[in-house]
Formats: structure tokens, C-alpha cells, sequence
């Protein structure tokens, strides 16, 4: 038998990083027919999608950031300030993103995720259904992710 001695390292290192993620893009696209045809294909890269309302001021009144993959839209952020809250604007962002998704971008899938405190039951109106719950992520906090097929 052959004994192998290890060092385990837990320093930030970027070069290993980026081997790392090649190393394993390479072994998930060896193991996946459809992570190959994807490689080489506009459908490939992450595009950033952000849609933002500005109030009368020009002044941040909420905003959407997230970004589409493959056939998906992944919304990252969706934040109404306090005072414009109650007034529509979170559906409008929502249903821009997914609008620009599916009709510019060919998307039929929309997911996020969004803590107990914030917005599940917001979601859940805008035609979201709950796909996990990870409860105590972060302690005490349950964490929802949600997804919705979009539609023509």
C-alpha cells in the first residue's frame, strides 16, 4: 500500500481558486451532455440584469440585480426604500426582470432566495412557489428559495 502525505491549507489563495473552478467546470462538462453543448454558446456566460426606479429627485427608489443563465433568471437583490413601500414598485421591478428575461433573453425560469423576514409571502403572490427551506441559515433566520416558470 501506498502512503501519501497531505497538507491541508486554508489561506485565501486566487490562483488556486481559479484552478479549482477550472478543474471542476471540466469534470461537470466530462460528466454533463447538456453542461457540453452549452460550452461555446451565447447561452454560457452569466449576463447582468438590473432594473432600477429613480424617484422625482433622480434619487434610488429601489432596484433589481440579478443575472440570466442558460434559460434561467436569478434575482440577487430586490430592495424598495421604506418610504415608496406598499406602492407597487417591488411587483413592477419583478415583473420588468422577468419580462426582459423571457422576451430578450429567452428565459422560461425565474429563482431567488429571501429570508423569512424579508419577502416569501410577496413572492409567493407574485406566482413563486417554494422549492427549499433551510431553516437557522443564519441562526434563528429560515431561508426560502423560490422559483416560477414564466410564460409567454
Amino acid at each position: 500500500m501506498v502512503s501519501r502525505m497531505f497538507r491541508l491549507e486554508t489561506e485565501v489563495d486566487k490562483a488556486r481558486h481559479d484552478l479549482l473552478r477550472s478543474r471542476l467546470r471540466a469534470t461537470n462538462t466530462a460528466a454533463s451532455p447538456v453542461l457540453r453543448a452549452l460550452r461555446g454558446t451565447p447561452g454560457e456566460r452569466e449576463l447582468p440584469l438590473h432594473v432600477w426606479v429613480l424617484d422625482d429627485s433622480g434619487a434610488l427608489a429601489g432596484g433589481l440585480v440579478g443575472h440570466t443563465w442558460t434559460s434561467w433568471l436569478h434575482v440577487t437583490y430586490l430592495w424598495v426604500d421604506e418610504r415608496h413601500r406598499g406602492a407597487g414598485l417591488g411587483s413592477q421591478l419583478l415583473a420588468q426582470a422577468e419580462r426582459t428575461a423571457r422576451h430578450e433573453r429567452g428565459c422560461t425560469s425565474v429563482r431567488l432566495e429571501t429570508w423569512d423576514f424579508q419577502a416569501p409571502e410577496f413572492y409567493r403572490k407574485q406566482g413563486y412557489d417554494v422549492v427549499c427551506v433551510i431553516p437557522d441559515y443564519p441562526p434563528g433566520v429560515t431561508e426560502y428559495t423560490l422559483t416560477k416558470r414564466l410564460t409567454a
